[in-house]
């Protein structure tokens, strides 16, 4: 039972409690002097039921204290699961709000810790064990060191490279590391270079036979931002939708102005994003049911979003009409 918690004020608290405690000591004193007990008495039974006043309205104000005491001692151990009691309004009431907003988000920090871990030793345990497969095979004679062998290893050592760049990548923007060169920029040549650079370097278009179709908006459209990390927002996306398209398949890119800003949009005839997962993609290592069978370390989305962020902008995904997916970047002018 917390009496002065529809109280707002730690202040007003201390004074309901002192006066509170003066008034049970001086009801005490009168009914004794009526009544004609001894001064000792009835001083040690006014102090007495003064001091229980104290303890009673003040256990309510000090309760959130000592829990949040415990769970930090919790919390030291590893244990974030702990929570402190705020239903009070008043200063105590939004420190234990506080702490348990602060013992949810290093609940969550200690999620994504372990995930990244157990992602990143998946991702990196998967091509170490196919180089150390086929480098055994070599030395014990099993397989001769002939060009498709070579290939195969050169594959596996691309995508360790590539994984390890992304982690840094994200790693810098995370710890804002890494500069935004904010100017005016053309957005279709950024969108032509992109699609240049597409076209000549993507072996899994190739491999798919994955046509990309770009619609160049008017000339004279800017926005502002850095270009380079644009470019890579928009070449994670473009490598993230041939990866989910069907063999044949069109992949889209789009830029137009939108409401006073610029709206670059890359779309694919893949199987689409189910709307419970359309906001979890673009956290790390995060892959769907269907985006697992494709391959990808999980963190080219989670890049374009840091990205995204840091100008300002938004970006999201939606399901594209009648299939596939439509992941929408909006940046200022």
């Amino acid at each position: 039972m917390r009496p002065l918690d529809p109280l707002s004020s730690i202040k007003t608290k201390l004074g309901v409690l002192i006066v509170s405690a003066v008034g049970v000591t001086v009801v005490a004193i009168v009914i004794g002097v009526r009544i004609g007990s001894p001064k000792w008495l009835t001083g040690g039974l006014a102090a007495i039921l003064a001091l229980g006043m104290v303890q009673f309205l003040a256990r309510g104000m000090t309760s959130p204290l000592r829990e949040m005491a415990a769970a930090a001692r919790d919390m030291a151990r590893g244990d974030y699961t702990r929570r402190v009691s705020a239903s009070s309004r008043d200063e105590v009431g939004e420190l234990g709000r506080a702490f348990n907003k602060m013992a949810a988000d290093l609940a969550e920090v200690d999620r994504m810790r372990k995930d990244l871990v157990a992602n990143v030793s998946h991702e990196l345990r998967t091509p170490i064990s196919a180089l150390q497969a086929v480098l055994e095979n070599m030395i014990d004679g099993v397989e001769p060191p002939d060009p498709a062998t070579l290939q195969t290893m050169l594959t596996q050592v691309e995508r360790l490279g590539r994984l390890v760049s992304q982690l840094l990548d994200l790693s810098r923007l995370e710890s804002g590391a890494i500069p935004i060169d904010v100017r005016p920029f053309e957005v279709g040549t950024l969108l032509e270079q992109a699609a240049a650079e597409f076209k000549l370097g993507s072996q899994r278009a190739s491999d798919k036979n994955v046509r990309l179709d770009v619609i160049l908006p008017e000339a004279g459209l800017t926005a502002t931002g850095d270009a380079e990390r644009v470019h890579q927002v928009v070449a994670n996306l473009l490598d993230n939708a041939v990866r989910h398209s069907p063999e044949g398949g069109v992949v889209g890119l789009t830029a137009t102005e939108d409401d006073g800003g610029v709206r670059i949009e890359v779309r694919d005839e893949g199987p689409g994003i189910p709307e419970g997962e359309r906001e979890r993609i673009f956290e790390r290592f995060y892959r769907s049911d269907s985006a697992r069978a494709g391959g990808g370390s999980g963190l080219g989305l989670a890049i374009a979003r840091w990205i995204v962020d840091m100008h300002g902008g938004e970006i999201k995904a939606e399901n594209a009409d009648p299939s596939g997916c439509r992941v929408v970047v909006r940046l200022p002018r």
